[in-house]
């Protein structure tokens, strides 16, 4: 089964009502808003499999001991039970849009053993000044503006911008080219994602990934909706529901790889 925030376990939605609270009582009056995006926005929320997906406007940039105390905060509380990805921009990065878009401080799983390592060293290698990019962003913010949920603040409309649909494209298709070379790996996330971007491309629609392998089961050719079936079935419940064998991942990839590739192509014509 997925979720949306509304439908999940009391124990999700109190989950989010603390790192809600934490990041608040961290970032104090310089919080310009809390927002959710992602599987738990917009209805995919795995409580076995998915990340809690947040973004942070603040209305300034970020002092690094503000950062290490954010740090500090989800190494403690992700993963227990569900991994964070969280991203910290301010409100200079919202009104001056660029892409890739700068962040303040960035956390999720991958993360872990850098911090972790800074705040045991004292050391600055990556709680630091810095100001990095983040291709991703334009994707978030795009699901954010049609699908994502204010926590606290300030509301969507006031604090985000119109992302430019290149933009976008570009913030999924890198995504969508490492979901190519590597299906065979993680052939779940891979096929859907993959549908996803394939479903945009074809009719505009922005979605989640449980929701992309509903259309693709219905929508595709049989050959082609079975394997997609299957990875929503795992998505949504058990991953070792099914197996995937290495020719069906290779027919289905090179079939929407094709789509896609013609779908660009009449886009950059048109």
């Amino acid at each position: 089964m997925v979720y949306t925030l509304k439908t999940s376990s009391p124990e999700t939605v109190e989950f989010v009502l603390i790192i809600q609270n934490k990041i608040s009582k961290i970032i104090g009056t310089n919080l310009t808003g809390i927002y959710l995006h992602g599987s738990l926005s917009m209805g995919g929320f795995n409580p076995n499999s998915s990340d809690v997906d947040i973004l942070v406007v603040t209305k300034k940039t970020l002092p690094i001991e503000t950062k290490r105390k954010l740090a500090k905060l989800f190494l403690h509380y992700s993963a227990s039970p569900f991994p964070i990805e969280v991203s910290f921009v301010n409100e200079v990065h919202m009104k001056d849009w660029q892409h890739p878009c700068p962040f303040d401080f960035h956390y999720s799983e991958f993360w872990r053993k850098r911090y972790e390592n800074d705040l045991a060293q004292g050391s600055s290698q990556f709680l630091n000044e810095e100001v990095n990019r983040d291709e991703d962003l334009a994707a978030h913010i795009t699901i954010l503006n049609n699908r994502g949920i204010c926590l606290c603040g300030k509301p969507v409309k006031e604090v985000f911008p119109i992302i430019p649909s290149a933009d976008y494209l570009s913030s999924i298709m890198g995504d969508f080219e490492d979901c190519l070379e590597n299906i065979e790996e993680n052939p779940v996330y891979c096929i859907l994602n993959i549908m996803r971007v394939y479903w945009y491309l074809k009719e505009g629609v922005i979605s989640s990934k449980y929701e992309a392998g509903s259309w693709g089961t219905s929508s595709l050719p049989a050959e082609f909706a079975f394997t997609v079936e299957k990875a929503a079935e795992c998505y949504g419940g058990d991953k070792s529901a099914h197996t995937f064998e290495k020719q069906e991942l290779f027919l289905l990839k090179s079939f929407i790889s094709n789509k896609v590739k013609s779908l660009l192509n009449h886009r950059e014509n048109s």
